[in-house]
Protein backbone atom coordinates (compact mmCIF):
# COMPACT_ATOMS: atom_id res chain seq x y z
CA UNK A 1 0.00 0.00 0.00
CA UNK A 2 1.45 3.72 -0.30
CA UNK A 3 3.55 4.86 2.15
CA UNK A 4 1.95 7.93 2.52
CA UNK A 5 -1.40 6.34 3.28
CA UNK A 6 0.29 4.04 5.74
CA UNK A 7 1.76 7.12 7.49
CA UNK A 8 -1.33 8.85 7.77
CA UNK A 9 -2.97 5.61 9.38
CA UNK A 10 0.04 5.76 11.72
CA UNK A 11 -0.63 9.86 12.74
CA UNK A 12 -4.19 9.36 13.50
CA UNK A 13 -4.17 6.13 15.53
CA UNK A 14 -0.67 5.71 16.77
CA UNK A 15 2.24 3.05 15.98
CA UNK A 16 0.47 0.54 17.90
CA UNK A 17 -2.82 0.68 15.99
CA UNK A 18 -1.43 -0.80 12.91
CA UNK A 19 -0.46 -4.27 11.95
CA UNK A 20 1.32 -4.59 8.98
CA UNK A 21 3.70 -8.15 9.38
CA UNK A 22 2.88 -10.87 7.20
CA UNK A 23 1.92 -12.97 10.09
CA UNK A 24 -0.26 -10.17 11.93
CA UNK A 25 -2.51 -9.80 8.53
CA UNK A 26 -2.88 -13.85 8.12
CA UNK A 27 -4.37 -13.88 11.85
CA UNK A 28 -7.42 -11.56 9.79
CA UNK A 29 -7.43 -13.27 6.87
CA UNK A 30 -10.62 -14.64 8.03
CA UNK A 31 -13.83 -14.20 9.98
CA UNK A 32 -15.31 -17.88 11.15
CA UNK A 33 -15.91 -18.58 7.52
CA UNK A 34 -12.99 -20.35 6.80
CA UNK A 35 -13.46 -21.19 3.41
CA UNK A 36 -13.12 -17.47 2.13
CA UNK A 37 -9.42 -16.51 3.03
CA UNK A 38 -7.59 -13.28 1.94
CA UNK A 39 -4.90 -10.93 3.96
CA UNK A 40 -5.82 -7.32 4.20
CA UNK A 41 -3.63 -5.13 3.29
CA UNK A 42 -3.43 -3.44 6.53
CA UNK A 43 -5.21 -3.77 10.07
CA UNK A 44 -6.61 -0.91 11.91
CA UNK A 45 -7.10 -1.06 15.28
CA UNK A 46 -9.12 2.72 17.01
CA UNK A 47 -9.81 3.41 20.20
CA UNK A 48 -12.60 6.61 19.10
CA UNK A 49 -15.22 7.55 17.07
CA UNK A 50 -13.12 10.47 15.94
CA UNK A 51 -10.51 8.01 14.89
CA UNK A 52 -12.55 5.79 12.70
CA UNK A 53 -14.08 9.25 11.15
CA UNK A 54 -10.31 10.05 10.14
CA UNK A 55 -9.29 7.03 9.11
CA UNK A 56 -13.12 7.07 6.91
CA UNK A 57 -12.03 10.48 5.37
CA UNK A 58 -8.42 9.07 4.73
CA UNK A 59 -9.77 6.09 2.55
CA UNK A 60 -11.96 8.24 1.11
CA UNK A 61 -9.14 10.90 -0.27
CA UNK A 62 -6.81 7.53 -1.00
CA UNK A 63 -9.81 5.93 -2.91
CA UNK A 64 -8.80 3.13 -0.50
CA UNK A 65 -11.74 0.50 0.40
CA UNK A 66 -12.48 -0.25 4.12
CA UNK A 67 -13.59 -3.16 6.11
CA UNK A 68 -15.23 -2.86 9.64
CA UNK A 69 -14.50 -5.77 11.96
CA UNK A 70 -15.53 -6.67 15.53
CA UNK A 71 -14.35 -10.31 17.01
CA UNK A 72 -14.38 -11.99 13.81
CA UNK A 73 -16.50 -14.36 14.80
CA UNK A 74 -19.21 -14.06 11.77
CA UNK A 75 -19.94 -17.07 9.71
CA UNK A 76 -20.65 -15.52 5.91
CA UNK A 77 -17.02 -13.85 5.36
CA UNK A 78 -18.72 -10.65 6.18
CA UNK A 79 -15.72 -9.40 7.76
CA UNK A 80 -12.52 -10.17 5.39
CA UNK A 81 -10.87 -7.96 3.53
CA UNK A 82 -8.65 -7.85 0.30
CA UNK A 83 -5.00 -7.09 -0.08
CA UNK A 84 -5.88 -3.64 -1.18
CA UNK A 85 -8.12 -3.15 1.44
CA UNK A 86 -8.10 -1.49 5.11
CA UNK A 87 -9.62 -4.04 7.79
CA UNK A 88 -10.88 -1.38 10.55
CA UNK A 89 -10.83 -3.62 13.81
CA UNK A 90 -12.91 -2.36 16.64
CA UNK A 91 -12.13 -4.51 19.28
CA UNK A 92 -10.25 -2.39 21.45
CA UNK A 93 -13.55 0.38 21.35
CA UNK A 94 -15.09 -1.98 24.09
CA UNK A 95 -16.38 0.24 26.79
CA UNK A 96 -19.53 0.51 28.53
CA UNK A 97 -19.91 4.04 28.17
CA UNK A 98 -23.25 4.52 30.81
CA UNK A 99 -25.91 2.66 33.08
CA UNK A 100 -29.17 3.88 33.00
CA UNK A 101 -31.42 1.90 34.75
CA UNK A 102 -34.70 4.03 35.21
CA UNK A 103 -34.68 4.38 31.38
CA UNK A 104 -33.97 0.61 30.75
CA UNK A 105 -30.71 1.34 29.04
CA UNK A 106 -27.06 0.88 28.17
CA UNK A 107 -25.06 2.58 26.04
CA UNK A 108 -21.39 1.27 24.48
CA UNK A 109 -18.46 1.23 22.28
CA UNK A 110 -19.40 -1.17 19.26
CA UNK A 111 -16.63 -3.66 20.50
CA UNK A 112 -17.83 -4.24 23.80
CA UNK A 113 -18.63 -7.92 23.80
CA UNK A 114 -22.42 -9.28 23.87
CA UNK A 115 -22.00 -10.54 27.62
CA UNK A 116 -20.89 -7.29 29.09
CA UNK A 117 -23.70 -5.81 28.60
CA UNK A 118 -25.42 -8.47 30.34
CA UNK A 119 -22.89 -8.19 33.23
CA UNK A 120 -22.98 -4.04 33.55
CA UNK A 121 -26.59 -4.66 34.70
CA UNK A 122 -27.31 -8.12 36.15
CA UNK A 123 -26.46 -6.58 39.80
CA UNK A 124 -29.47 -4.48 38.95
CA UNK A 125 -31.63 -7.11 37.97
CA UNK A 126 -31.49 -6.67 34.24
CA UNK A 127 -30.40 -8.51 30.53
CA UNK A 128 -29.34 -7.82 27.56
CA UNK A 129 -31.86 -10.39 25.67
CA UNK A 130 -29.96 -11.29 22.53
CA UNK A 131 -28.06 -14.04 23.53
CA UNK A 132 -26.08 -15.33 20.18
CA UNK A 133 -24.26 -18.89 20.93
CA UNK A 134 -21.08 -16.43 20.71
CA UNK A 135 -22.32 -13.99 22.95
CA UNK A 136 -18.98 -14.19 25.08
CA UNK A 137 -16.85 -13.40 22.40
CA UNK A 138 -19.21 -11.52 19.43
CA UNK A 139 -19.49 -7.70 19.95
CA UNK A 140 -22.42 -5.60 19.88
CA UNK A 141 -21.57 -3.89 16.55
CA UNK A 142 -20.88 -7.18 14.97
CA UNK A 143 -24.48 -8.06 16.47
CA UNK A 144 -25.75 -5.01 14.74
CA UNK A 145 -24.28 -5.04 11.48
CA UNK A 146 -26.00 -9.12 10.71
CA UNK A 147 -28.98 -8.38 13.19
CA UNK A 148 -27.99 -11.22 15.41
CA UNK A 149 -30.30 -13.84 17.04
CA UNK A 150 -29.78 -16.10 19.89
CA UNK A 151 -31.78 -18.81 21.81
CA UNK A 152 -33.91 -16.69 23.95
CA UNK A 153 -34.91 -14.45 21.00
CA UNK A 154 -37.99 -16.55 20.05
CA UNK A 155 -39.63 -14.42 22.97
CA UNK A 156 -37.82 -11.03 23.77
CA UNK A 157 -37.06 -10.22 19.59
CA UNK A 158 -33.58 -9.92 17.99
CA UNK A 159 -31.37 -7.66 18.26
CA UNK A 160 -33.25 -4.74 15.83
CA UNK A 161 -35.42 -5.06 18.82
CA UNK A 162 -33.15 -4.06 20.91
CA UNK A 163 -31.27 -1.21 19.73
CA UNK A 164 -32.93 2.30 20.44
CA UNK A 165 -29.66 4.27 19.06
CA UNK A 166 -26.51 4.41 17.72
CA UNK A 167 -23.79 6.69 16.66
CA UNK A 168 -22.24 5.64 13.06
CA UNK A 169 -19.43 6.42 10.86
CA UNK A 170 -20.34 6.82 7.34
CA UNK A 171 -18.01 6.68 4.32
CA UNK A 172 -16.78 10.55 4.25
CA UNK A 173 -15.99 10.20 7.67
CA UNK A 174 -19.25 12.12 8.76
CA UNK A 175 -20.52 10.98 12.17
CA UNK A 176 -24.38 10.66 12.63
CA UNK A 177 -26.31 9.91 15.43
CA UNK A 178 -29.32 7.84 14.45
CA UNK A 179 -31.94 7.33 17.03
CA UNK A 180 -35.39 5.03 16.97
CA UNK A 181 -37.23 8.18 18.49
CA UNK A 182 -36.51 10.13 15.51
CA UNK A 183 -39.29 11.10 12.80
CA UNK A 184 -39.33 9.82 9.32
CA UNK A 185 -37.83 7.08 7.85
CA UNK A 186 -36.19 4.04 9.89
CA UNK A 187 -32.72 4.49 9.50
CA UNK A 188 -31.95 2.18 12.39
CA UNK A 189 -33.73 -0.39 11.22
CA UNK A 190 -32.27 0.16 7.54
CA UNK A 191 -28.80 -0.03 9.13
CA UNK A 192 -29.33 -3.08 11.31
CA UNK A 193 -28.59 -5.62 9.43
CA UNK A 194 -26.78 -4.42 6.19
CA UNK A 195 -23.35 -5.84 6.90
CA UNK A 196 -21.44 -2.91 7.55
CA UNK A 197 -21.74 -1.84 3.41
CA UNK A 198 -23.80 1.52 4.60
CA UNK A 199 -21.44 2.91 7.83
CA UNK A 200 -19.42 1.90 10.78
CA UNK A 201 -21.55 1.53 13.99
CA UNK A 202 -19.08 2.99 16.87
CA UNK A 203 -21.20 3.08 19.43
CA UNK A 204 -24.88 1.94 20.47
CA UNK A 205 -27.68 2.58 23.00
CA UNK A 206 -29.54 -0.97 23.98
CA UNK A 207 -32.64 -1.78 25.62
CA UNK A 208 -32.37 -3.78 28.75
CA UNK A 209 -34.80 -5.94 30.07
CA UNK A 210 -35.89 -7.31 33.78
CA UNK A 211 -34.76 -10.63 34.17
CA UNK A 212 -37.98 -13.14 35.08
CA UNK A 213 -38.78 -13.59 38.06
CA UNK A 214 -39.13 -17.33 37.47
CA UNK A 215 -37.42 -19.77 35.15
CA UNK A 216 -37.90 -23.56 34.18
CA UNK A 217 -35.96 -25.26 32.02
CA UNK A 218 -36.82 -28.74 30.51
CA UNK A 219 -34.71 -31.28 28.42
CA UNK A 220 -37.28 -33.41 26.16
CA UNK A 221 -35.68 -36.89 25.34
CA UNK A 222 -36.84 -38.30 21.81
CA UNK A 223 -36.09 -40.99 20.01
CA UNK A 224 -35.81 -39.39 16.53
CA UNK A 225 -35.44 -36.00 14.86
CA UNK A 226 -38.51 -36.39 13.22
CA UNK A 227 -40.14 -37.02 16.90
CA UNK A 228 -38.53 -33.48 18.26
CA UNK A 229 -39.40 -31.56 15.33
CA UNK A 230 -43.12 -32.49 15.54
CA UNK A 231 -42.98 -31.08 18.35
CA UNK A 232 -41.52 -27.96 17.76
CA UNK A 233 -44.68 -26.76 16.08
CA UNK A 234 -46.97 -28.79 18.79
CA UNK A 235 -46.06 -26.44 21.53
CA UNK A 236 -46.41 -23.30 19.69
CA UNK A 237 -49.40 -24.57 18.15
CA UNK A 238 -50.95 -24.53 21.65
CA UNK A 239 -49.91 -20.94 22.01
CA UNK A 240 -47.24 -21.12 23.85
CA UNK A 241 -44.40 -19.09 23.64
CA UNK A 242 -41.01 -20.44 25.12
CA UNK A 243 -38.36 -18.56 25.92
CA UNK A 244 -36.42 -20.61 24.18
CA UNK A 245 -36.98 -23.74 22.14
CA UNK A 246 -33.77 -25.54 20.33
CA UNK A 247 -33.04 -28.83 18.97
CA UNK A 248 -29.90 -30.73 19.60
CA UNK A 249 -29.15 -33.72 17.19
CA UNK A 250 -27.70 -37.30 18.33
CA UNK A 251 -23.75 -36.05 16.98
CA UNK A 252 -23.92 -32.97 18.78
CA UNK A 253 -24.99 -34.63 21.83
CA UNK A 254 -22.09 -37.37 22.11
CA UNK A 255 -19.29 -34.97 20.98
CA UNK A 256 -20.80 -31.95 24.07
CA UNK A 257 -20.79 -35.40 26.33
CA UNK A 258 -17.41 -36.40 25.49
CA UNK A 259 -15.88 -33.16 25.98
CA UNK A 260 -18.10 -31.78 29.32
CA UNK A 261 -18.93 -34.62 30.94
CA UNK A 262 -22.65 -33.42 31.59
CA UNK A 263 -24.43 -36.34 31.56
CA UNK A 264 -26.58 -35.87 28.63
CA UNK A 265 -28.74 -38.92 26.73
CA UNK A 266 -26.32 -39.72 23.99
CA UNK A 267 -28.38 -42.46 22.57
CA UNK A 268 -31.08 -40.01 22.09
CA UNK A 269 -32.04 -39.22 18.92
CA UNK A 270 -32.35 -35.75 19.26
CA UNK A 271 -33.28 -33.84 22.52
CA UNK A 272 -34.82 -30.32 22.44
CA UNK A 273 -34.12 -28.01 24.94
CA UNK A 274 -37.46 -26.05 26.22
CA UNK A 275 -36.91 -22.58 28.43
CA UNK A 276 -40.21 -20.77 29.73
CA UNK A 277 -39.84 -17.86 32.21
CA UNK A 278 -41.90 -15.45 33.45
CA UNK A 279 -44.26 -14.88 37.33
CA UNK A 280 -43.74 -17.37 39.67
CA UNK A 281 -47.23 -17.54 39.79
CA UNK A 282 -48.05 -19.93 36.47
CA UNK A 283 -44.48 -21.26 35.80
CA UNK A 284 -44.75 -24.70 37.14
CA UNK A 285 -48.22 -25.09 35.07
CA UNK A 286 -46.67 -23.61 31.57
CA UNK A 287 -43.79 -26.03 32.37
CA UNK A 288 -46.23 -29.03 32.67
CA UNK A 289 -48.16 -27.87 29.62
CA UNK A 290 -45.10 -28.18 27.89
CA UNK A 291 -44.17 -31.66 29.74
CA UNK A 292 -47.48 -32.95 28.68
CA UNK A 293 -47.68 -31.84 25.52
CA UNK A 294 -44.31 -33.47 24.80
CA UNK A 295 -45.23 -36.54 26.19
CA UNK A 296 -48.56 -37.17 24.03
CA UNK A 297 -46.26 -36.09 20.87
CA UNK A 298 -44.01 -38.78 21.54
CA UNK A 299 -40.98 -38.00 23.38
CA UNK A 300 -39.60 -40.44 25.62
CA UNK A 301 -39.08 -38.23 28.54
CA UNK A 302 -38.83 -35.00 29.80
CA UNK A 303 -36.23 -34.21 32.70
CA UNK A 304 -36.54 -30.62 34.44
CA UNK A 305 -33.56 -28.66 35.50
CA UNK A 306 -33.48 -28.69 39.09
CA UNK A 307 -31.20 -25.82 39.65
CA UNK A 308 -29.08 -22.95 38.12
CA UNK A 309 -26.63 -25.74 38.41
CA UNK A 310 -28.65 -27.62 36.14
CA UNK A 311 -29.96 -25.27 33.90
CA UNK A 312 -26.26 -23.90 33.67
CA UNK A 313 -25.41 -27.70 32.38
CA UNK A 314 -28.02 -27.54 29.86
CA UNK A 315 -27.00 -25.04 28.25
CA UNK A 316 -23.38 -25.46 28.02
CA UNK A 317 -24.74 -28.45 26.02
CA UNK A 318 -26.10 -25.36 23.23
CA UNK A 319 -23.70 -22.59 23.36
CA UNK A 320 -20.51 -24.90 23.59
CA UNK A 321 -21.96 -27.33 21.14
CA UNK A 322 -20.32 -26.38 17.51
CA UNK A 323 -16.99 -25.30 19.82
CA UNK A 324 -16.77 -29.15 20.58
CA UNK A 325 -16.92 -30.54 16.63
CA UNK A 326 -12.93 -30.35 16.53
CA UNK A 327 -13.44 -33.66 17.74
CA UNK A 328 -15.09 -35.01 15.23
CA UNK A 329 -13.43 -32.94 12.22
CA UNK A 330 -10.54 -30.66 11.51
CA UNK A 331 -12.82 -27.47 9.69
CA UNK A 332 -16.52 -27.59 9.90
CA UNK A 333 -19.40 -24.85 7.83
CA UNK A 334 -22.38 -23.30 9.85
CA UNK A 335 -25.25 -22.67 7.59
CA UNK A 336 -28.08 -20.61 8.70
CA UNK A 337 -31.10 -20.72 6.39
CA UNK A 338 -34.62 -20.09 7.59
CA UNK A 339 -38.02 -22.25 7.30
CA UNK A 340 -41.48 -21.93 8.66
CA UNK A 341 -41.15 -24.67 11.80
CA UNK A 342 -43.89 -26.46 10.57
CA UNK A 343 -41.35 -28.00 7.47
CA UNK A 344 -38.66 -28.85 9.86
CA UNK A 345 -39.59 -32.13 9.95
CA UNK A 346 -38.82 -32.37 6.20
CA UNK A 347 -36.18 -29.91 5.64
CA UNK A 348 -34.06 -31.96 8.31
CA UNK A 349 -35.05 -34.70 5.82
CA UNK A 350 -33.69 -33.37 3.12
CA UNK A 351 -30.66 -32.11 4.58
CA UNK A 352 -29.58 -36.05 5.79
CA UNK A 353 -30.26 -36.18 1.88
CA UNK A 354 -28.22 -33.66 1.11
CA UNK A 355 -25.62 -35.15 3.10
CA UNK A 356 -25.35 -38.81 1.39
CA UNK A 357 -25.35 -37.01 -2.13
CA UNK A 358 -22.41 -35.37 -1.57
CA UNK A 359 -20.95 -37.86 0.92
CA UNK A 360 -20.58 -35.01 3.26
CA UNK A 361 -21.07 -35.62 7.70
CA UNK A 362 -23.88 -32.99 8.89
CA UNK A 363 -24.66 -32.09 12.45
CA UNK A 364 -27.49 -30.26 13.64
CA UNK A 365 -28.06 -27.37 16.26
CA UNK A 366 -30.42 -24.80 15.86
CA UNK A 367 -32.94 -22.37 17.23
CA UNK A 368 -36.05 -24.52 17.05
CA UNK A 369 -38.63 -22.07 17.66
CA UNK A 370 -37.99 -19.41 15.24
CA UNK A 371 -37.51 -22.32 12.23
CA UNK A 372 -33.72 -20.93 12.03
CA UNK A 373 -31.35 -23.64 10.94
CA UNK A 374 -27.80 -24.27 11.47
CA UNK A 375 -26.95 -27.25 10.20
CA UNK A 376 -22.88 -27.93 10.62
CA UNK A 377 -21.09 -29.55 7.34
CA UNK A 378 -18.35 -31.58 8.56
CA UNK A 379 -15.59 -31.65 6.38
CA UNK A 380 -11.32 -31.25 5.76
CA UNK A 381 -10.91 -27.77 3.99
CA UNK A 382 -7.07 -28.55 3.22
CA UNK A 383 -8.93 -31.41 0.97
CA UNK A 384 -10.00 -29.14 -2.10
CA UNK A 385 -12.15 -31.73 -3.55
CA UNK A 386 -14.02 -31.69 -0.04
CA UNK A 387 -14.06 -28.27 -0.28
CA UNK A 388 -16.39 -28.07 -3.45
CA UNK A 389 -18.48 -30.80 -2.24
CA UNK A 390 -19.38 -28.54 0.72
CA UNK A 391 -20.02 -25.54 -0.81
CA UNK A 392 -22.58 -27.21 -2.75
CA UNK A 393 -24.24 -28.71 -0.17
CA UNK A 394 -24.76 -25.78 1.27
CA UNK A 395 -25.90 -24.42 -1.77
CA UNK A 396 -28.15 -27.26 -1.81
CA UNK A 397 -29.71 -26.71 1.85
CA UNK A 398 -29.98 -23.02 1.00
CA UNK A 399 -31.89 -23.70 -2.25
CA UNK A 400 -34.30 -26.14 -0.38
CA UNK A 401 -34.69 -23.68 2.32
CA UNK A 402 -36.56 -20.92 -0.31
CA UNK A 403 -38.27 -23.63 -1.96
CA UNK A 404 -40.41 -24.58 1.26
CA UNK A 405 -40.81 -21.20 2.05
CA UNK A 406 -38.13 -20.17 3.81
CA UNK A 407 -35.03 -17.28 3.83
CA UNK A 408 -31.15 -17.69 2.89
CA UNK A 409 -30.28 -16.19 6.18
CA UNK A 410 -31.75 -15.89 10.19
CA UNK A 411 -28.10 -13.85 12.00
CA UNK A 412 -25.56 -15.11 9.86
CA UNK A 413 -25.92 -12.34 7.26
CA UNK A 414 -25.16 -12.60 3.02
CA UNK A 415 -21.19 -11.88 3.34
CA UNK A 416 -19.51 -13.68 1.00
CA UNK A 417 -20.89 -17.09 1.31
CA UNK A 418 -23.99 -16.86 0.19
CA UNK A 419 -24.56 -13.80 -2.50
CA UNK A 420 -24.76 -16.36 -5.47
CA UNK A 421 -28.47 -16.93 -4.14
CA UNK A 422 -29.93 -13.94 -3.54
CA UNK A 423 -31.72 -14.29 -6.71
CA UNK A 424 -33.49 -17.15 -5.26
CA UNK A 425 -35.52 -15.11 -3.22
CA UNK A 426 -35.25 -11.47 -4.84
CA UNK A 427 -35.89 -10.17 -8.76
CA UNK A 428 -33.16 -7.84 -10.52
CA UNK A 429 -35.90 -5.10 -9.61
CA UNK A 430 -35.57 -5.92 -6.13
CA UNK A 431 -31.53 -5.97 -5.38
CA UNK A 432 -31.50 -2.61 -8.09
CA UNK A 433 -33.67 -0.99 -5.68
CA UNK A 434 -31.34 -2.07 -2.59
CA UNK A 435 -28.36 -1.13 -4.24
CA UNK A 436 -29.49 2.52 -4.88
CA UNK A 437 -30.21 2.74 -1.40
CA UNK A 438 -27.40 1.52 -0.08
CA UNK A 439 -25.74 4.08 -2.82
CA UNK A 440 -27.09 6.84 -0.76
CA UNK A 441 -24.62 6.05 2.01
CA UNK A 442 -22.11 4.51 0.42
CA UNK A 443 -21.75 5.79 -2.92
CA UNK A 444 -17.89 5.12 -4.00
CA UNK A 445 -18.60 1.34 -3.08
CA UNK A 446 -15.31 1.93 -0.53
CA UNK A 447 -17.31 0.41 2.53
CA UNK A 448 -16.92 -3.61 2.69
CA UNK A 449 -17.18 -3.47 -0.58
CA UNK A 450 -17.83 -7.22 -2.72
CA UNK A 451 -20.14 -8.29 0.37
CA UNK A 452 -23.69 -8.82 0.37
CA UNK A 453 -24.75 -8.51 -3.01
CA UNK A 454 -23.76 -10.73 -5.97
CA UNK A 455 -21.42 -7.14 -7.51
CA UNK A 456 -17.47 -6.99 -8.19
CA UNK A 457 -14.79 -7.35 -6.02
CA UNK A 458 -15.24 -11.16 -4.79
CA UNK A 459 -11.80 -11.98 -3.66
CA UNK A 460 -12.56 -15.92 -3.48
CA UNK A 461 -12.97 -16.79 -7.17
CA UNK A 462 -13.82 -20.42 -5.91
CA UNK A 463 -17.16 -19.27 -5.06
CA UNK A 464 -19.66 -19.61 -7.48
CA UNK A 465 -20.67 -16.10 -9.43
CA UNK A 466 -24.12 -15.03 -11.11
CA UNK A 467 -24.42 -13.21 -14.57
CA UNK A 468 -22.25 -10.64 -14.55
CA UNK A 469 -23.76 -8.70 -17.14
CA UNK A 470 -26.65 -8.20 -16.07
CA UNK A 471 -25.49 -7.40 -12.45
CA UNK A 472 -23.14 -4.80 -14.23
CA UNK A 473 -26.09 -3.25 -15.41
CA UNK A 474 -28.32 -3.33 -11.75
CA UNK A 475 -24.47 -1.48 -10.62
CA UNK A 476 -24.34 1.54 -12.99
CA UNK A 477 -28.13 1.87 -12.53
CA UNK A 478 -27.37 2.24 -8.50
CA UNK A 479 -24.30 4.32 -8.64
CA UNK A 480 -26.59 7.22 -10.98
CA UNK A 481 -28.49 8.04 -7.45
Amino acid sequence: MDPRFINRLKDIVGEDGIRLADAQREAYASDAYTLAKARPGVIVLPRLTDQVAAIAKLCKDFSVPMVPRGAGTGLAGGAMAREDAVLLCLSRMNAILSVDIPNRRVRAQAGAVNTYLTKAVSAEGYQYAPDPSSQGASTIGGNIANNAGGPHTLKYGVTVNHILAVQVVLPDGQIMEIDADEHGYDLLGVLVGSEGTMGIITEATVKIVPNPEAIRTLLVVCDSVLTATNLISAIIAEGIVPAALEMIDQTILRVVEETYKLGLPVDAGAVLLVEVDGAEIGIELQASRVEALCIAGGAIRVEVAKDPAERAKLWTARKKAVGCLGRLAPSHATQDGVVPRTKLPQILKEIEGIAAKHNLRIANVFHAGDGNLHPVVLFDERDPEEVKRVLAAGGDILRACVDVGGALTGEHGIGLEKQEFLGMMFTEDDIDTMLRLRSVFNPDDLLNPGKLFPVGGNCCPHLPRVDEAQLKGIAARASGV
